[in-house]
């Protein structure tokens, strides 16, 4: 049985970690706001247990059993977001910190009748995939919304690490994932982008948001 802060550590080094690096311990400390000497005490607990290889000041990865667990926990915190957003009417800036709270009841036959009562989601209220039972997620074409070229009309697909604050001023902007825009100029000065809402307006955003934008590209 893992404690919260296990568990809390191990969906952390899942989300930092890439096929080419390690997650960091200074990374881990500032994504859970935690002392690096905690996450380095953290690591070793876990890479005894099984879950974490550790290498000093290198970093660490999950190993296989450290990754299930990780997938599980991203599972259930993005069905419960879902859930929140379309049955409860929340906003999506508002379901991060319960899905946090919601994810770590550990039942899988709850977590199983709350997909099926969705409906086998395959993307979270951000965009980010729903991993299956079996952690299985399904993969399609995003593109950074900064590489886009002026004329090019796409739709909203992903808000990558969404902080609440980001939502917040997405929300203010009239954007939606499935918002349809079109892209009217990028600014090479300072990689801002002019923006065309199909359902109305014409909106400016700074190259630090369009940095946490995804989208799929519609037409020509």
């Amino acid at each position: 049985m893992l404690t919260r802060s296990e568990e809390d550590h191990l969906k952390a080094i899942h989300i930092l970690s890439s096929a080419d690096a390690n997650a960091s311990t200074n990374a881990i400390s500032e994504r859970l706001h935690t002392k690096a000497s905690s996450v380095t005490d953290m690591l070793k607990r876990l890479s005894e247990k099984g879950f974490v290889k550790h290498l000093p000041y290198h970093g660490a990865t999950l190993t296989n059993k450290g990754q299930v667990q990780a997938l599980r926990l991203l599972r259930k915190h993005r069905l419960w977001e879902t859930f929140l957003v379309e049955r409860l009417g929340f906003g999506w800036a508002e379901v991060h910190e319960i899905a946090e709270q919601l994810e770590h009841i550990d039942s899988e036959k709850l977590v199983d009748r709350l997909d099926e009562y969705l409906g086998h989601p395959l993307y979270d209220p951000h965009g980010d995939p729903i991993p299956d039972r079996k952690g299985r997620t399904r993969q399609r074409e995003v593109k950074a919304l900064g590489a886009c070229s002026a004329g090019q009309e796409v739709r909203l697909a992903l808000v990558d690490e969404s902080t609440d604050a980001l939502l917040r001023l997405l929300n203010d902007k009239g954007l939606r994932l499935g918002s349809v825009l079109t892209v009217e100029a990028v600014h090479a000065f300072d990689g801002s982008v002019d923006l065309r809402i199909r359902s109305g307006g014409h909106i400016t955003l700074s190259s630090q948001v369009v940095d946490h934008l995804y989208v799929e590209r519609i037409s020509q």
